[in-house]
């Protein structure tokens, strides 16, 4: 079937079916639409990025016992 035969199929549906097409092929876009892949200009070296690792010296901001204290703060609350 040729595009333009789909087309003419499409067209001779009731308005309600055209609508339900249209809904299908917007889902399948969404669904098999991929994010564009990284352009090669882009600059990836992460090693020399001056933003990776800028806070690694901060005591202050360590991750885990920040989570660790949130966690036992919530667990221990007794749920009614």
């Amino acid at each position: 079937m040729t595009h333009q035969e789909l087309f003419s199929e499409f067209l001779s549906l009731p308005a309600e079916a055209q609508s339900q097409v249209a809904r299908l092929i917007t889902f399948f876009k969404q669904k098999y639409t991929y994010g564009e892949p990284l352009s090669s200009g882009l600059n990836t070296d992460l090693v020399n990025n001056e933003f990776i690792g800028m806070w690694r010296d901060r005591q202050d901001l360590d991750s885990t016992i920040w989570v660790r204290n949130i966690r036992e703060s919530e667990w221990s609350k007794s749920h009614d």
